[in-house]
């Protein structure tokens, strides 16, 4: 696939506190009638869905949105007896919003560009050095274990460097800022830079908390 056969318009997911990159596949569990509509009418068309994460302001029901999000492939679609949709999405490029469309419909639909991210189809991404990688490998598990997650990061070690970056990325317990931060980042070490500075700072705080008490 290249970045011409992308949709220039696509529905979009607003998840708070979820990122999605390209090469990465999530599994989602559709249950409220807006994206039942929503993956229901994208199946009959290109099966792409927007991932973008929604700020804190707006109004509740149409919160405003971050400018940069992900478009996935809808790869596994199972309905449910409960009339639940279960599908597998599998991370292309990342987008960036121009506008929102105003429509009829229960779920919202942007016009997107994908020009600043034509690298990621391609996934010949930079690769990151091994060592800078294990500091952020051992200062996450560090992180998990201070905010009490129990995680298994065996499996990630056996994938290649930018997929266990961006696979980290997705499954750190930091904030919707921090994460954006991460997903905007334009290359893969300019992310691990990023990651790099956003655990410095929480193991630092928590050294500090430590010595004060």
């Amino acid at each position: 696939m290249n970045i011409q056969e992308l949709p220039k318009t696509i529905p979009v997911f607003p998840l708070s506190n979820f990122i999605m990159f390209p090469g990465t596949t999530v599994p989602l569990n559709i249950f409220e009638p807006r994206y039942l509509q929503m993956v229901n009418d994208t199946m009959k068309k290109h099966r792409m869905i927007g991932m973008i994460q929604p700020k804190k302001t707006g109004v509740l029901k149409k919160p405003d949105l971050y400018e940069v999000g992900c478009v996935g492939k809808i790869t596994s679609f199972n309905e449910t007896e409960d009339g639940r949709i279960l599908i597998i999405l599998n991370g292309i490029c990342r987008f960036k919003i121009d506008s929102e469309i105003e429509n009829s419909k229960l779920y919202r639909e942007c016009n997107v560009q994908y020009s600043n991210f034509s690298k990621d189809i391609s996934l010949n991404s930079n690769d990151v050095n091994f060592s800078d990688l294990n500091i952020i490998m051992n200062n996450m598990k560090k992180f998990f274990k201070k905010q009490g997650y129990v995680v298994n990061l065996k499996d990630l070690e056996k994938k290649d460097m930018s997929q266990t970056l961006n696979d980290l990325s997705m499954a750190s317990p930091f904030s919707l800022e921090e994460k954006q931060i991460l997903l905007e980042s334009l290359d893969i070490n300019i992310r691990k830079e990023k990651m790099e500075q956003i655990l410095n700072n929480y193991i630092k705080d928590e050294f500090e908390n430590t010595t004060l008490q």
